[in-house]
């Protein structure tokens, strides 16, 4: 197994992770350009675990072809937290969809995910990888939530899930770049998106939709529920068409659960003018300024931080409520997400799947046990 981007902020506390959590058993390395940073995350790991001054160190980088191919073939499973994806992430899709190298990262681009399946989708198919986008807290808590919550539901009727997310603590810079690239690119999404769907399978026999409300407030909650245009109800749908237990008709909804009509508003009018200010290069720049890739809040600001995600589910006459939460979202918990991803991808017995694939497809249940034995819950609140 090896690590790509362990000199960054995010790659270097899921480095530590892994030097906290991996498994004797398991072999893993640190790749990327600059050697001497690689050896400076070693020595920092070593003072963790006196076994890791043994972990080798791989030269790799996203302009050379040759080192990234030399870097697949070498190994079962690559994660990568080098972002943003839509600049530096190809490279890496491509070499490990040649080399049947399982593949996973921390994206929340949904052009991206959508122009790697367009080009990379069927070549992994072929050699039998497994490449699966969005594996920290985009969108992993949502996917395997909405699965959680789906398999207390009744089977083969039609069924709705809603989920409302809270969360305190800083957004990760690179979270926030995707986010605002995102915005600047909305033209370009759409017509790779428009693409996707006119060549990707859909399910026989079954719908799968979004619900499309508009804000309101949740009596269950409390609170009140902004639609949140991420890329986690884009995943939630793919594992609904892909598997069978989401029923005939599935129908799903995302939102931020914001407590107080002044915070609603004022979080609307806040997103509206990143998404203006997106638009036009200048001040797309200056955005991007306002957090540094790489940088990252202190060990007690992200002690202090935590996520929830609600789920309200119905079918079937049935109705539940279930509910996955953990500590810090952008940082803490995220290297977690992908570190256990990548210990599942290696080492756990998992369904047959290849090529594009969301986690609920490829990991399912062996990554929700992981990360509950890790400290991420996934509980039923309710049933009735």
């Amino acid at each position: 197994m090896i690590l790509f981007g362990a000199t960054g902020f995010t790659g270097g506390l899921t480095a530590e992770y892994l030097a906290r959590h991996a498994p004797a058993g398991i072999r893993w390395a640190l790749a990327g350009r600059n050697a001497d940073k690689l050896a400076d995350v070693r020595e920092r790991l070593a003072a963790i675990d006196p076994a890791c001054t043994a972990l080798e160190l791989l030269r790799a980088d996203i302009d050379d072809a040759d080192s990234l191919r030399a870097v697949a073939e070498s190994t079962r499973v690559l994660a990568t937290t080098v972002g943003p994806y839509l600049r530096f992430g190809e490279p890496l899709v491509a070499a490990c969809a040649r080399a049947g190298t399982d593949y996973a990262d921390l994206t929340g681009e949904p052009e991206f995910v959508d122009r790697m399946y367009l080009r990379h989708h069927a070549a992994a198919v072929a050699s039998g990888a497994r490449i699966v986008h969005a594996c920290g807290f985009d969108s992993i808590p949502h996917d395997l939530g909405v699965l959680f919550t789906v398999q207390g539901l009744p089977e083969d009727v039609p069924l709705v899930v809603r989920g409302f997310v809270r969360a305190g603590g800083r957004p990760s810079a690179g979270t926030f770049h995707s986010a605002v690239n995102a915005f600047g690119r909305l033209r370009q999404a759409g017509t790779t998106h428009l693409e996707r769907r006119r060549i990707e399978p859909r399910p026989q026999g079954r719908r799968i939709s979004s619900i499309k409300d508009p804000v309101r407030y949740e009596r269950s909650l409390g609170a009140w529920a902004l639609p949140l245009p991420t890329i986690d109800p884009q995943v939630v749908k793919r594992s609904a068409a892909a598997l069978e237990r989401y029923g005939p008709d599935f129908a799903y909804g995302h939102y931020a659960a914001v407590e107080g009509l002044p915070i609603a508003l004022g979080t609307v009018g806040a997103v509206g003018a990143v998404f203006a200010l997106a638009q036009l290069p200048p001040a797309r720049s200056w955005l991007l300024g306002r957090m540094q890739a790489g940088d990252g809040p202190s060990p007690e600001r992200r002690e202090r931080s935590w996520f929830n995600v609600r789920f309200i589910g119905e079918g079937g006459g049935r109705r539940v409520v279930t509910e996955v939460a953990g500590g810090d979202p952008g940082y803490d918990e995220t290297a977690k997400m992908l570190a256990e991803s990548a210990l599942c991808l290696a080492a756990d017995v998992l369904p047959p799947s290849a090529g594009q694939v969301t986690t609920a497809v490829a990991m399912g249940e062996a990554l929700t046990r992981r990360l509950r034995g890790r400290g991420i819950t996934f509980e039923l609140l309710e049933s009735s």
